[in-house]
Order: C-alpha cells, then sequence, then structure tokens
C-alpha cells in the first residue's frame, strides 16, 4: 500500500541563510488556507521545531540520520506524514551538502534523497545578482541524484536586482524561481545565546507569525510550489518507528515532567516512548509549582534556567522537595538544563542562585559554547541506568560549565568518545537513582534511558507503597 505525499525541503547555501523564515511564512500560509501539514526539522533542534509547530498547528518531529538510523528516520517520517496529514514540510539545517564528513554524510541533501523530497533552495541576494545563477548551476550540478526543483529569493532589496535575479537563475541555471521575499526587518526572527528565541519566551510570537503568513501569502508562489510539492513520490503506508507495541495494563507508573519556559527541550517521540512504556507523565512547572507532584520518577529536560535563575531559585519548596525525593530514591533522568538545576547553584556573572542539590556541583556560564555538536559516550561503569559498555549517541549544545566542585566526590559513568561532556572527558553523573548529563538523546536512536527509568519507576513505587508521595512531601 502506499500514499500520496505532497512534500518539499528547505535548504539554504549556510546557516543563518533564511530557512526558518521562508518555512514559516509556507507553513502559515498553507495553514491560512486550510492545508493540513506536518513540519520537520532536520537535526538535532529544539528551538527551530517549536516555531514550526506553532506555525503549522502541529507537532514538528526531528528527522537526523546521526541519532537514529536511516531507515528509521525513513519510517518516522512516512508514520508522521500519513493521512490525515495532506503534506509535510522539512526544514533542513546549514547549507544543502553540508555534513558530517566530506561525503556530505547525513546533511540536508542526503535526507531530501532518503525521503524523496523536492529542494527548494533559498538564496539571501544581500549584495550579489547574476552570481547566484552560477551558485545555483552548481549546485543543481553537483549531485544529480538532489530533486533541486526551485528556489526562493530572500531579503531581495529592490524590484530590479529581483527581476536581474530572476531572469539569470532561469535562463541559465533553469530552475524556476518560486517566490522573491522582500528585506524587511519585521521578517527577522529574534535571536540569543542558543540561535533563536524560544515560541515560549516571545511575548508577540502570534503577531509575528500573522506577519509572516501575509509575507507567504504576499510573495512565495504558494500554488506553484504546492505544485511542486505534489510531484514527490508516493510512499508506502505501513511503515512504524516503533519496533513493538506499546505496553498496556493496569500498573503505570507516574513520571513527572518538567515543562514550563526554563525546561521546553523535549522531542515529541522521548515522551511518546515513555508512555508506550507505560507511564502516564504528569506535567509541571519548576517556576509556580510549589511541591513536587505525586509521582514515582522525573524525567527533567533542557532549556535555559540562566534565564529564569531568579524564579528558579525564589521556589524553595520544590527544590527541597526534589532533593528529598532523589535522597530518598526517587528516579531522575536529566539532560543539560535538568542537569544544571540538579546542581548546588547556578553561577551568573556575580550572583549565586541556589538550585536543588542533588549534585555537588555548580554550574556558570561563559560567552562561548563548551559543547557543541553530536557526541558518543560509552559508560564504564553500571549504574542504574545504564551497563557498562553500553553506547549513546546524541547532541549537546550548552555554554554552561560545571565550577566548585570536587572529581572526588561525584561519579562520572561516561566516557566522552566525541563531545565535550561534563568535564575532563567525561560525562553523566550519578547519584543514587539520579543520572544527569549534558548529552540528548532522542528515542528512536535510544530507547535504554527510558526503558530503565519506567523499570525504576516501577520498583520505587513498589516500595513505597503509594506512589512515593511521602518522599515528596
Amino acid at each position: 500500500m502506499i500514499f500520496p505525499c505532497p512534500r518539499l525541503a528547505i535548504a539554504a547555501l549556510r546557516g543563518g541563510g533564511g530557512k526558518t523564515t521562508i518555512a514559516l511564512s509556507l507553513l502559515a500560509a498553507w495553514r491560512g488556507a486550510g492545508r493540513i501539514l506536518v513540519p520537520f526539522k532536520k537535526g538535532p533542534d529544539y528551538i527551530d521545531t517549536a516555531w514550526l509547530a506553532q506555525a503549522a498547528g502541529s507537532p514538528c518531529y526531528n528527522l537526523d540520520t546521526f541519532m537514529v538510523p536511516a531507515e528509521r528516520v525513513r519510517a518516522s517520517f512516512v508514520f508522521r506524514a500519513a493521512p490525515p496529514a495532506q503534506g509535510a514540510l522539512i526544514e533542513g539545517n546549514r547549507g544543502l551538502f553540508d555534513g558530517a564528513d566530506e561525503a556530505g554524510a547525513h546533511s540536508t541533501a542526503e535526507l531530501a534523497k532518503l525521503l524523496g523530497a523536492p529542494v527548494i533552495l533559498v538564496l539571501d541576494t544581500t549584495k550579489v545578482t547574476r552570481t547566484l545563477a552560477a551558485v545555483v548551476l552548481g549546485c543543481r550540478n553537483f549531485d544529480p541524484e538532489v530533486n533541486l526543483a526551485g528556489v526562493i529569493l530572500n531579503k531581495v532589496a529592490t524590484a530590479r536586482q529581483e527581476a536581474l535575479v530572476r531572469a539569470t537563475i532561469e535562463g541559465h541555471a533553469g530552475l524556476p524561481v518560486l517566490g522573491a521575499v522582500p528585506r524587511s526587518p519585521e521578517n527577522h526572527l529574534p535571536e540569543r545565546h542558543l540561535g533563536l528565541t524560544p515560541t515560549h519566551e516571545h511575548r508577540a510570537a502570534a503577531a509575528f507569525l500573522a506577519r509572516l503568513q501575509k509575507t507567504g501569502q504576499n510573495h512565495l508562489d504558494l500554488d506553484r510550489l504546492w505544485a511542486v510539492a505534489q510531484r514527490a513520490p508516493d510512499l508506502p503506508s505501513n511503515l512504524s518507528p516503533w519496533p513493538s507495541e506499546p505496553r498496556t495494563g493496569a500498573g503505570r507508573v507516574r513520571l513527572g515532567v518538567i515543562r514550563d519556559s526554563a525546561f521546553q527541550f523535549y522531542y515529541p517521540e522521548n515522551l511518546e516512548l515513555l508512555e508506550r512504556l507505560g507511564a502516564r507523565l504528569i506535567a509541571f512547572s519548576a517556576l509556580t509549582d510549589e511541591k513536587l507532584p505525586e509521582v514515582d520518577g522525573l524525567y527533567l529536560g533542557g532549556g535555559f534556567p540562566e534565564t529564569h535563575a531568579e524564579a528558579l531559585a525564589q521556589n524553595e519548596g520544590l527544590r527541597r522537595g526534589l532533593a528529598r525525593a532523589a535522597k530518598a530514591g526517587l528516579p531522575v533522568y536529566a539532560e543539560c538544563g535538568g542537569l544544571m538545576y540538579l546542581g548546588r547553584e547556578l553561577i551568573l556573572k556575580d550572583r549565586r542562585y541556589p538550585m536543588s542539590g542533588v549534585f555537588p556541583v555548580s554550574f556558570a556560564l561563559e560567552a562561548r559554547p563548551r559543547g557543541h555538536g553530536y557526541t558518543v559516550l560509552s559508560a564504564v561503569e553500571d549504574s542504574p541506568f545504564y551497563p557498562a559498555g553500553q553506547e549513546l549517541v546524541g547532541h549537546e549544545f550548552h555554554y554552561s560549565y560545571p565550577v566548585d566542585y570536587q572529581p572526588e566526590a561525584v561519579r562520572l559513568v561516561m566516557r566522552v568518545r566525541r563531545g565535550h561532556g561534563f568535564d575532563r572527558g567525561r560525562d553523566g553523573l550519578v547519584a543514587g537513582n539520579v543520572f544527569g548529563a549534558y548529552t540528548h538523546l532522542h528515542a528512536l536512536g535510544s530507547t535504554r534511558w527510558a526503558e530503565s527509568l519506567v523499570g525504576l519507576a516501577g520498583a520505587y513505587a513498589a516500595r513505597a507503597g503509594v506512589g512515593g508521595a511521602e518522599a515528596a512531601g
């Protein structure tokens, strides 16, 4: 069985070339026209995906062949893009052919070939005209297996520039120009140290997307772009990224998940996996909830504790409740920002903000990233979450680093084979049933963390009898 799946991959010549602006404009405009599209983001990313999800009115999913085997990436795409969805839009990352090596492994181009997606190339026209035709021609000839189907001009200065660039690209490179977006400060997405400002913290996110919807309607050739999307080959309808059916039954454990503007980095598949394993997820806020809810375990994702340090510090009830519960054996799995919250203090310039104190480590920030990119870790000893020899493939992006700690006072169970990690070639702090690391994992590439968390939570609930409520009090 197969099904039609109109789809496009939005690419550019470099990072910061306008892919996100164009992708958001397309999604918002097509949503306004009544089209139901599923958005996808190539590579590890949380912030762009939140914007894409809000523009589409649908969850956004990541596609990454470094963290997840290629066949499972394809299965995930098919599974998510199937009806009732009417199509899919994939935003690439970096430049079209930029990958992990000289062969372009894991690039946007390779992903587009894997998914049979026509590519639309976004071109920044700042201070350039005819040369863009040569660039497009080079991209078209560089890998003929990539279906480069058209271009969109971005940051166009004048009507004369648009006419000249359009004529030379269509005449010399043989590709249609399917939109021309004028240069405008209103189209610029706000940025800060980790990239775009998250939707949770952008007070005018809805208004900004409304402006981009008009940009799409007024400056993109929506009908011709949709016709290109419809020419994508049909997809098989019997693929699923999950190897087995979800667990069922009455003995569901309760897992707390901090979800607020301080902690917002969760892949949808990670939460879905926990539920498939039998967990009932209980969302709460580290900013406003003064007590730890009655849970059997915790999953603390990444985010921006540094921009909410004062509010996190002021919520003493939750901080102390989490510390007591962890000491009593509550299983906790934390990534990056969640790891920082488990530390003793967060140091910002000359101020110190108390955190939960589960780990005897403080964290500070610097102006440049300490860790940025893919990671590969190996367990050097057994821990409650991973056996010795377990390999993890993920990613990290953090400006924070550990300070004010004694190496002999912390247990680090993972050796960093690629990346930066926590410190001194290690990552993976363990204290009792608590695990924290800078590495983020994707559920389709790694399931052991979730299986361990749900298993430990079940054992904790059985010991506590009433689900650990007394430890969290």
